[in-house]
């Protein structure tokens, strides 16, 4: 049974801040790279904003991780849920599989590139400039997490034993976590948005609140 994330549907609700994409003339060049974050880019599936993509490709990593470790007895099982977990990661290492197809770690540093966009774009306010290296910072962070995961699924496919496994795939599920809630890296009790702490839940809090500066 796949687990369910109690945070989701609040990130979900927040993605439809402005509905569709006004076009260039509408719009400066800052808000236009906003919006592909938050509502729709063109390569990606269903046009989804880069930011919702990233969430979709990270719950369905860590539904198959939550399936890999609720049978750690069982080499193939593991096996074949953390390929299910490398799709949703990087479809270009496995071509087949539950994800959306686009990929965690494109559609995180897609986030971290249009906001970053956004930012350096002409006529960008300090509001713009502030949060999209917040917004930025953690989106790295999830693709960083990301590519972790990428390595320790390599180490799943050679294990020789499900105990070997079993191992690997604990540290994936907790990274799947990680991408999408983060961590209190330095122990303050704290998650923020700084390199090695927040994560998807972080970007997507900070890319609200810059849009709501911006009045979209």
């Amino acid at each position: 049974m796949m687990t369910k994330l109690p945070l989701y549907a609040l990130a979900v609700s927040a993605m439809v801040f402005a509905g569709p994409v006004a076009q260039a003339g509408d719009m400066n060049m800052s808000h236009a790279h906003v919006g592909h974050v938050l509502t729709s880019w063109n390569d990606t599936p269903n046009k989804a904003g880069l930011m919702t993509t990233a969430m979709d490709e990270a719950t369905i990593a860590l539904q198959h991780a939550t399936a890999a470790s609720k049978k750690t007895d069982d080499l193939g099982w593991m096996q074949m849920h953390i390929t299910h977990v490398v799709h949703a990661v990087d479809p270009m290492k496995m071509d087949k599989g539950p994800g959306l197809g686009y990929g965690l770690i494109k559609a995180s540093k897609g986030v971290a590139k249009h906001i970053g966009a956004a930012a350096a774009s002409e006529g960008s306010s300090k509001n713009v400039r502030t949060h999209a290296v917040h917004v930025a910072a953690t989106a790295n962070n999830a693709a960083a997490r990301a590519s972790s995961i990428l390595k320790l699924a390599d180490d799943v496919k050679a294990a020789t034993s499900a105990a070997e496994a079993a191992r690997f795939v604990a540290s994936i599920k907790q990274l799947c976590v990680e991408i999408i809630e983060g961590v209190d890296a330095n122990g303050d009790g704290t998650i923020t948005w700084h390199e090695g702490e927040g994560g998807l839940n972080e970007s997507l809090r900070h890319a609200n609140i810059l849009a709501k500066g911006e009045g979209l």
